[in-house]
């Protein structure tokens, strides 16, 4: 784990790199809030989506920023073929049954995403609705450029909804630019959007020391990465 406090309007933030233990459920709620509409095929209802995802979490691949002592920020990136959210086809057979599961595996596998080697790809970034616009997000996508430079990544790679100008702004302010886009109108009306557009953004030395803020790392503790480990069945977002 590393933990680094940044000073934001007069209140301390931490910036850790990791879910932090018993934070699952707070996590899973800002997943379900900023992606429900898309994961609500697949994972309806609310509650049973919510517990999925907070159930099958890799807590290494996650960013949290938490203020109180509450997480109100999370960023989910895939590094060594493992992504934050996760859960097997087994997982979900067994969650909602191979009636129910079934179809629900055919819209899960729409969000599967291979990283190209040297590539970091980011799954999503969800922030608590009453802390939108102070400034989390750019934290979040700071701390996820530092985790690809220091895994020696070249670029980081994210897709961006059509129906999500916002985020698309923000990751065009972060240095990320539009290389491709999708259009997928027979999506739209099961999974709120019509076309995805795939950003990369080049990872250069300075981002290792990018996030401003005082970074504690704990000894004996790293990041873990395990190339062999099976990707599995993953909810990736985009934004």
């Amino acid at each position: 784990m590393d933990v680094t406090k940044v000073a934001n309007g007069g209140e301390d933030l931490a910036v850790r790199r990791e879910v932090p233990p018993g934070a699952e459920r707070e996590v899973a709620a800002l997943y379900w809030e900023a992606f429900g509409r898309k994961l609500g095929p697949a994972l309806n209802p609310p509650d049973a989506g919510r517990a999925f995802i907070a159930a099958h979490l890799h807590h290494d691949r996650g960013l949290t920023v938490l203020r109180g002592g509450r997480v109100v920020g999370v960023a989910g990136y895939q590094l060594g073929g493992r992504a934050l959210t996760g859960g097997r086809a087994r997982d979900v057979l067994a969650a909602y049954g191979p009636v129910r599961g079934l179809p629900r595996l055919a819209v899960l596998a729409l969000f599967e995403r291979a990283p190209a080697p040297g590539e970091l790809v980011m799954d999503g970034i969800a922030v608590a609705a009453e802390q939108r616009g102070a400034g989390i997000g750019s934290l979040l996508l700071r701390e996820i450029a530092a985790v690809a430079a220091e895994h020696h990544c070249r670029r980081v790679r994210l897709d961006v909804i059509d129906v999500n100008p916002r985020a698309r702004a923000l990751y065009e302010r972060h240095g990320f630019t539009a290389v491709r886009t999708r259009r997928t109108p027979y999506l739209r009306g099961l999974l709120g959007f019509g076309a995805v557009t795939t950003m990369h953004r080049r990872v250069v030395a300075a981002d290792a020391n990018a996030t401003g803020g005082e970074r504690v790392r704990p000894a004996g503790r790293a990041d873990r990465v395990d190339p062999a480990a099976p990707a599995g069945r993953r909810l990736q977002q985009g934004e």
